[in-house]
């Protein structure tokens, strides 16, 4: 008998043990998945109070790009300024000159011909009908991307761009933000639908 509530006594607190070790494991997890959001909370800031700056810009809505998520996952994030929420978010693929063979690290440049994507803000320009259909060209407003312009990096979309998230990575540009058809869709409204420049900002 003795021997039976020793038994259950130990079980009792090798259960115990276990749930705490679970616990203090979710936080951790739940750090790894916010990292991103806080990324993100502090380029909305930035970008509030540069939209300020000018008349010329919209103040309503703004588009980012984090390019420390994998590009299967959805990182381009269309944002409501104004009434402070995110309003939609789907892929988007970067240079294939960014790939540095490492699964998870990028490189970025600025340079003509490398092929990579350039981090910064940038101001969406006018749209035009190119290799992939209507597109956007995009003004690089920092030193990180000033070539934006002469390298003919722009807003565009692809039809092998997935729509919904992968395990896999997406296919590579030239340099440009390129995004799913679908998706295109809604950031196309929403830039033609505006008198003021919106801004767009790649970060990692």
């Amino acid at each position: 008998m003795k021997k039976s509530i020793f038994f259950l006594i130990f079980i009792g607190v090798f259960c115990v043990s276990f749930k705490c070790i679970h616990k203090e494991e979710s936080p951790q997890l739940s750090s790894s998945r916010s990292s991103s959001e806080e990324k993100l909370a502090g380029q909305i800031n930035e970008i509030k109070k540069f939209v300020n700056t000018s008349s010329k810009y919209n103040t309503e809505v703004g588009f980012f790009i984090d390019m420390g998520i994998a590009s299967g996952k959805k990182r381009f994030f269309i944002y409501d300024l104004k009434n402070n929420k995110l309003l939609n978010k789907g892929l988007v693929g970067h240079g294939s000159g960014s790939e540095t063979g490492i699964p998870g690290k990028l490189k970025f440049s600025n340079v003509k011909n490398s092929l990579s994507t350039s981090l910064g803000k940038y101001s969406i320009g006018y749209s035009y009908e190119g290799t992939f259909g209507k597109a956007y060209k995009l003004y690089g407003l920092d030193k990180s991307n000033s070539n934006a312009f002469d390298r003919n990096i722009v807003l565009h979309k692809y039809w092998e761009v997935p729509f919904e998230e992968q395990k896999k990575p997406i296919c590579n540009s030239q340099g440009c933000p390129m995004v799913n058809e679908k998706f295109y869709g809604v950031i196309e409204k929403i830039i033609d639908s505006s008198k003021k420049k919106i801004i767009l900002v790649i970060y990692h």
